[in-house]
């Protein structure tokens, strides 16, 4: 009689603030198989409260609290969504790793370790689905020295890794980040740069669109060397791995500046053309550095259904095959899901998940917290 499949449900609401993508799914010999995706945006309160909080304002612990609160209702109603597409009851499910919303992320900085701050309110997200949680995978991993970010290098390895050969995964959420798993076993992860977070703000300033469907207004402008050349400028990007990154540097007002510097004037879409390129230059500049045995670049996260960036990804890097995370058994949009989905199945199986090469840390160890249902 075969054993039914240990169930685990994954979440995630990332840097862009798009809504939240779930996943159920469940492992065998690190493979995932991810059964339903669904997925909830975010209330316009909500969004516009997270984005906030990004940055210093009145009572903001009050307000955080509350974001939170909401933010784990809206986590649930994915939760049932899941459940109810695919006949279960919340016991079916052995845990689920919801990972929060990052608001303030600056690892070592400071005192010497720093913080990492995601919103979240795992037990409220427990007692509303009955469903252990597993959350706050980062703090661990700071705490031991290493950036907290990203988390997802090991899961690539299972899913995506090729033996004896290099593959590369790139994840455009509102940040960019990518994993190298290399010809000889091991794993690389790290931040390149932004990508959605300040292509989307600039789309929705000057467009009223939340984002530039398939890079269509990017395609109309022309890119503009100055803004690109200020952008490059960057120390961020000249840093070594391991690294990281967010909205605390990559924000409005840091584009705000270079405009003023070397663009006064210029025509938005061409800004936003500059902007796809500046994500696309700066993720191809590290695969260049990082991986150049590397063949096959494999593309997750909203920034995969940008064609115009896709394309941009393609050519400046010729000799390396581009394709979505679709042409190898995960759609763009649930890989960040499942790999949450993957970090609670480690974590209440007591199993490690972080490398010491994808995040600086002294030694593997187990990342989250539960919360038992």
């Amino acid at each position: 009689m075969d054993t039914p499949p240990r169930w685990f449900i994954g979440l995630m609401s990332g840097t862009s603030l798009d809504g939240v993508d779930g996943v159920l799914a469940h492992f065998s010999d690190q493979k995932c198989a991810v059964a339903q995706h669904a997925s909830a945006p975010l209330a316009p309160d909500l969004r516009a409260e997270l984005l906030a909080l990004n940055s210093t304002g009145h009572d903001e612990l009050h307000r955080a609290a509350l974001a939170a609160n909401a933010l784990a209702r809206t986590y649930a109603k994915v939760v049932h969504r899941l459940l109810d597409q695919a006949g279960l009851t919340a016991a079916a499910v052995q845990a689920l790793g919801a990972h929060g919303q990052t608001v303030r992320h600056r690892p070592q900085a400071f005192d010497g370790t720093g913080y990492t701050l995601q919103l979240n309110q795992p037990a409220l997200l427990a007692e509303i689905t009955g469903i252990t949680v597993v959350a706050d995978f980062r703090s661990r991993d700071v705490a031991a020295g290493g950036q907290g970010a990203p988390l997802v290098p090991a899961f690539h390895r299972g899913v995506f890794g090729q033996a004896g050969r290099t593959v590369a995964v790139l994840n455009l959420g509102g940040i960019s980040n990518l994993s190298i798993l290399r010809a000889d076993g091991t794993t690389v992860g790290f931040d390149c740069g932004p990508a959605n977070a300040l292509m989307d703000h600039w789309c929705e300033r000057h467009t009223g669109q939340p984002y530039d469907h398939e890079g269509a207004w990017a395609r109309s402008g022309h890119v503009l060397p100055a803004l690109l050349e200020a952008m490059l400028d960057e120390p961020f990007l000249a840093l070594a791995p391991p690294k990281s990154t967010g909205r605390d540097l990559f924000h409005p007002q840091w584009l705000a500046t270079r405009l003023a510097a070397s663009a006064v004037g210029a025509a938005p879409q061409d800004v936003q053309a500059t902007l796809a390129e500046y994500t696309a230059l700066t993720c191809v500049q590290e695969l260049s550095r990082h991986a150049r045995d590397c063949g096959l670049l494999i593309v997750c996260g909203g920034g995969a259904l940008n064609r115009y960036l896709m394309e941009r990804l393609r050519q400046l890097a010729p000799t390396v095959r581009v394709e979505s995370s679709d042409h190898h058994g995960l759609p763009p949009l649930q890989v960040e899901a499942a790999a949450f989905a993957w970090l609670a199945h480690q974590c209440v199986s007591g199993q490690t998940a972080s490398l010491p090469a994808v995040t600086g840390a002294r030694g593997e160890r187990i990342l989250g917290a539960i919360y038992p249902a």
